[in-house]
């Protein structure tokens, strides 16, 4: 008889957020929105670039807005995927100095390090937004598509202001809490993980 194989756990469980009384709706309520856009985004640049390839094959061309959608498409889960990353404590981190400090003073690097990013998001909105602005007064359009460009380029800052407020809400998390969280939902540590020989 064999044995049925085990369960495979998902690595990123549904979330729940950190925060508090509405707060914490709304960012549950975001976390699902991104998730969703995310899922769609990158099925969307699958499906536009397999029908790509069989047309390509098939009638000998391909499809001459397909470039300017994966470009849409990347843009948008790019920057759109940033926030999510950040909800998730999915980020990349350096942390061979953080893991070798004691508990409070990762804490307070953890709160430094979200202000930091926070600011720099923040800023980097603000120029996304001034790059749009400019894109805008241009008036240039994308050949194969014909609507203006800045539009494609409006989730760079959106996505930015995102991050921006996780991080910042991060920041204030850890203020508020005992332990260290790389998130509001997301507290700091390793996962054990079990292996079977």
């Amino acid at each position: 008889m064999s044995e049925s194989p085990p369960e495979l756990e998902d690595d990123i469980p549904a979330y729940t957020s950190g925060l508090p009384g509405v707060l914490g709706i709304i960012d549950e309520w975001i976390a699902r929105g991104e998730a969703v856009m995310l899922a769609a985004g990158v099925l969307l640049m699958a499906i536009n670039t397999c029908a790509n390839v069989i047309a390509r094959f098939v009638f000998g061309e391909g499809f001459f807005f397909s470039g300017e959608i994966n470009r849409i498409l990347i843009i948008f889960i790019t920057f759109a995927g940033i926030g999510y990353a950040a909800r998730h404590g999915r980020h990349i981190r350096m942390s061979a100095l953080y893991d070798s400090l004691p508990a409070k003073f990762r804490k307070i690097l953890m709160i430094f390090i979200a202000l930091f990013t926070a600011a720099m998001m923040f800023f980097l909105a603000y120029h996304s937004y001034e790059y749009i602005e400019t894109l805008y007064s241009r008036g240039r359009i994308l050949p194969a598509l014909g609507f203006e460009i800045w539009w494609i380029y409006i989730w760079a800052p959106i996505g930015f202001t995102v991050t921006g407020i996780q991080y910042l809400l991060t920041a204030v998390k850890n203020v508020t809490s005992p332990e260290v969280y790389l998130s509001t939902g997301v507290i700091d540590g390793y996962a054990d993980t079990e292996t079977e020989v």
